[in-house]
């Protein structure tokens, strides 16, 4: 290419590069976690003749926004990895990904429609949460509806998902994964009273196979759940709080469901007038999950949290409700106090208490006449705190320590336990656009 040729394309890229500018935004960030974990008991009781683990794993995720007027287009990419997980020459490996990659556009002052994979992340994240706390975090492929003015806002949207691009229809066998949702949430505020209400409907596919692998029978089982994410009011420094879901319809075996999630919370601030930024806070609650007791029944009463960012609920040793465990049981009840001093903008420690109790009757059938066994499973105690170094950097330190009981040993199939069940982690996280400097923790 002659200099004269190469001179004119790099001033037309430079004009175009101006044009653009001046009419749109684009901007490029990102954010890395580094943290170290001794697992001791996290996630499932640890065994006598068992060992604690430590490793160190991390998030580098980069993130790209274009911005124009009526229209938004959004994309991260994320490489999630444990440190030695593969070798130091290496050609290529399976730990980058898409996390989001979404348009959105604004088809009137109030009303927008986004259309591609997204987090679905609401209210206190209980039900749809982006599960910021596990490094893959979670995001779903989604058309959504947006109508929002003021304080009200209505969302409303659904998926029909696929395994792959195909020329007749396919057994739908993604693991964890809705064949088909809908979706309607709304929210408002009035005074110090804050709410909102969610309606999510999702289908599963289920098959039935023989012994030679043929499909006997499938088709699609719905679960619906509703209820008020969000129930708020405020007064002074104190705030009352709660939430509650329902689920009906089926199981992915075919059972009716008929289930329940509630919260109720209280909270108080004591602000210190002598120092700035300094305040006590203090909080007290109990969430019942309902369960079915561990006889035949003929109807399935354990609430799913699905989509929820679970380990920010019901102590952070993800004994329950994470990653499957403690599902279709006998349910849960929490009492937890949780308290946080925060010394300066800058610094916090918090410690929480929680009281766990079985919320369905627990029978040992072990023995031929089942006797029924105390509900008690046990307590956790959890201590965290967090440092921002400054507007890009934060580090976060925790520590738990897990009670387990008699009866919550027998329902995990466990026995010779080490007395000693426990965790801990340190975290370094560089976010230097966003506002959540710290990860999976919940006042």
């Amino acid at each position: 290419m002659k200099k004269s040729t190469t001179l004119s394309f790099m001033i037309i890229i430079a004009a175009m590069a101006i044009i653009l500018e001046s009419k749109a935004q684009f901007n490029v960030d990102g954010q890395i976690i580094q943290r170290t974990e001794y697992r001791n008991g996290f996630g499932n009781l640890i065994s006598k003749d068992q060992s604690a683990t430590v490793f160190t794993a991390h998030r580098a995720r980069l993130q790209a926004t274009y911005q124009t007027e009526n229209l938004k287009f959004y994309m991260s990419i994320q490489d999630i990895r444990t440190w030695g997980s593969t070798p130091q020459i290496k050609a290529t490996d399976n730990f980058l990904s898409l996390h989001e990659a979404w348009g959105e556009i604004n088809l009137t002052e109030n009303w927008a429609i986004k259309l591609g994979r997204q987090e679905l992340n609401y209210d206190n994240f209980r039900f749809l949460g982006n599960l910021d706390w596990a490094l893959q975090a979670r995001s779903h492929d989604f058309a959504l509806v947006k109508y929002e003015k003021k304080f009200m806002k209505l969302h409303f949207g659904g998926a029909y998902n696929q395994a792959e691009q195909t020329l007749i229809e396919q057994p739908y066998l993604i693991p964890l994964q809705y064949k088909t949702a809908q979706m309607a949430r709304y929210e408002n505020k009035w005074g110090k009273f804050m709410f909102s209400a969610l309606a999510w409907n999702d289908g599963r596919y289920w098959q039935e196979i023989d012994n030679l692998g043929n499909t006997l029978a499938d088709g699609i089982r719905y679960r619906t759940t509703i209820g008020f994410p969000t129930l708020k009011y405020q007064i002074g420094d104190t705030e009352f709080s709660g939430f509650y879901y329902h689920q009906v319809g089926q199981d992915n075996t075919g059972v009716s469901v008929n289930a329940y999630n509630f919260n109720l919370n209280i909270k108080h601030s004591f602000m210190n007038k002598m120092v700035a930024g300094r305040q006590w806070t203090i909080s007290a609650g109990a969430e019942h999950i309902s369960g079915t007791g561990n006889l035949t029944s003929s109807i399935n009463t354990s609430y799913q949290p699905l989509y929820g960012t679970n380990h920010i609920f019901n102590g952070y040793m993800d004994l329950f409700y994470v990653g499957g465990r403690h599902e279709n049981t006998v349910g849960l009840e929490d009492y937890a106090i949780k308290t946080r001093f925060t010394l300066n903008p800058k610094f916090f420690i918090q410690g929480d208490y929680h009281f766990f109790r079985a919320h369905s009757l627990v029978f040992d059938l072990r023995e031929t006449s089942p006797p029924l066994l105390n509900r008690n499973l046990g307590s956790e105690i959890d201590f965290t705190f967090g440092w921002l170094i400054n507007d890009a950097l934060s580090i976060q330190s925790g520590y738990s320590q897990f009670f387990y009981s008699d009866t919550f040993a027998y329902l995990n199939g466990k026995n010779m336990l080490k007395s000693s069940q426990n965790w801990a982690y340190i975290m370094l996280i560089i976010r230097p656009t966003m506002k959540n400097k710290f990860i999976g923790i919940f006042l």
